[in-house]
């Protein structure tokens, strides 16, 4: 059943197949990256990969009018969808569907100029000018269009169909890397070759899109006449103050980047951005952890059980750290002993810099999923307005604390974390209790485990790595194997008789429950 009477059944019967399918994009993100990053350098050196996350991350500053209007559009879709008010949901469809349009027919005479100056922008190798300007170009548009087809994926989050969008994204890094491999071979390896490459996949995921949203919700339907300036101004006013957090959240999570590139130039951009990396991979864990429950308390909202919902929020919280932990102290622990085998010799040097990146998302990450509290209660202005005036500040202290500490790009990483830290660790946890209105300190206790286990994992590693030499691959998976069992064990025992195991168990599918004859009880409490 598509839309389930109960949020608790959809919890049950829809989850599994959710988080099995954001195991499988996740996989296919990571493998991707771990691949595509030595194969860049090999093919294009270390200056011209650098163009390619840049070109990336130039994208989210384009794209965020977009993000921030369909995150303002499910709220209202999903509400209507769920009350079966199909006439309302096909006007705020529709109204989505072609103002973003209209947005980006705008915007496409600004893409092409800021394409056509990124060499002049950016300190962009000798005889790759054009090979750029295509590259930004390709990869701009590939995210307008993907930015566009999520208007029509918001029918299918509405239903709790992320297993679908799971699949979507994973054809797309499928065929993206397929033809990049193959112009590569083809011809030789050129970046224009990997915008062209980012455009043709975005095509594909657009029509998969738009097939799985007719077969989830054909009653919605593509008619311009359902068109409503109203409704348009109505997602605008929460959009307008999503637009202003989304720009307060690249000033966190993207400009960085581009401060490196400008203060220290391509060679150390592309350094940089091999540690960045394995922040994007972390964030994606977290994002495939959250994805997973936004449409259930979005859910738990339009019934009314507050109480659920608060519940859900601080186990979510205390889980998603403890699924990070593991990944971070790993990366962290073993940095040396990955960065060798990944890419070579000459880039162990970067492992401080990866601890500085990645030790602190164990904390900033998962209370991301807050913001869909503020999302559903339709509180949006104070968030945003904090998000973009911290950004700012992040910003600037990127630019003076390398300078001032004589610590290179290290001094930008150092920024980003003090930053980020300060708003996600204090103000987004009390933001959401003022909008709950339960106690201060809610949320707090609920970070606290998963920053104990990064920093066990992480101690443990280092360890074996101290009594064990950890030189080859094999022994870094063994090494890796161990801890991780003995992690999970740690992590279940921790749990017992906790909200947090039940969560687990609703995770996995119903047939492994009954072969191991694990039960689920009826309280989320």
């Amino acid at each position: 059943m598509l839309n389930s009477t109960e949020p608790q059944d959809d919890f049950s019967k829809q989850v599994p197949k959710n988080l099995i399918t954001n195991v499988l994009y996740f996989i296919v993100n990571l493998a991707s990256g771990l691949f595509l990053v030595p194969y860049f350098i090999d093919s294009l050196g270390v200056a011209s990969y650098a163009m390619i996350p840049l070109a990336t991350s130039f994208t989210a500053y384009v794209n965020l009018i977009m993000v921030s209007l369909n995150t303002s559009v499910s709220r209202p879709m999903t509400i209507e969808l769920q009350r079966g008010e199909f006439k309302k949901a096909n006007v705020t469809f529709n109204t989505a569907l072609f103002g973003t349009l209209g947005i980006i027919l705008l915007m496409l005479p600004i893409v092409v100029l800021l394409s056509y100056y990124s060499p002049s922008f950016f300190d962009v190798p000798s005889n790759q000018e054009n090979s750029t300007r295509i590259l930004f170009l390709g990869v701009i548009i590939a995210f307008l269009l993907r930015a566009w087809s999520s208007n029509l994926g918001v029918s299918i989050f509405a239903y709790n169909r992320l297993d679908l969008l799971n699949i979507i994204s994973a054809i797309n890094i499928l065929v993206q890397v397929g033809l990049i491999i193959l112009f590569f071979k083809l011809d030789s390896p050129n970046l224009a070759y990997i915008g062209l490459a980012y455009l043709i996949a975005a095509i594909v995921a657009f029509v998969l899109t738009l097939f799985f949203s007719h077969k989830i919700s054909p009653q919605l339907t593509i008619n311009i006449k359902d068109f409503c300036r109203i409704k348009a101004n109505e997602i605008m006013g929460m959009g307008g103050w999503v637009i202003i957090t989304q720009i307060g959240s690249l000033l966190f999570l993207q400009i960085d980047l581009i401060v490196v590139n400008k203060l220290f130039g391509t060679l150390a951009g592309g350094e940089y951005s091999i540690a960045f990396m394995w922040s994007s991979v972390l964030r994606t864990i977290a994002g495939v952890l959250i994805s997973i429950l936004t449409p259930v308390i979005l859910t738990y909202y339009i019934k009314g059980r507050i109480e659920e919902l608060i519940n859900l929020s601080k186990s979510a919280i205390k889980l998603t750290g403890f699924a990070l932990a593991l990944p971070v102290g790993f990366i962290c622990g073993f940095a040396p002993q990955l960065l060798l085998l990944w890419i070579g010799p000459e880039f162990v040097k970067l492992s401080p810099l990866m601890l500085i990146m990645l030790s602190h998302l164990v904390i900033n990450l998962p209370v991301m999923l807050l913001f869909d509290i503020n999302v559903a209660y339709n509180k949006v202005r104070t968030p945003g307005i904090v998000t973009f005036w911290m950004g700012v500040g992040n910003f600037l202290l990127e630019i003076i604390l390398p300078f001032i500490t004589g610590w290179g790009y290290y001094g930008v990483a150092v920024a980003g974390a003090i930053v980020l830290t300060l708003k996600n660790a204090f103000f987004i946890p009390w933001y959401a209790t003022k909008v709950l209105g339960i106690p201060k300190t809610t949320f707090m206790s609920s970070m606290i485990p998963g920053a104990l286990a990064v920093f066990i994992v992480t101690g443990l590693c280092r360890l074996i790595s101290f009594l064990v030499p950890v030189s080859g691959l094999g022994t870094l998976i063994i090494s890796g194997i161990v801890i991780t069992i003995a992690y999970i064990c740690g992590v279940w025992i921790f749990t017992k008789e906790n909200a947090e195991r039940q969560i687990i168990l609703s995770m996995i599918p119903s047939a492994i429950r009954y072969k191991f004859k694990l039960e689920i009880k009826n309280s989320t409490k």
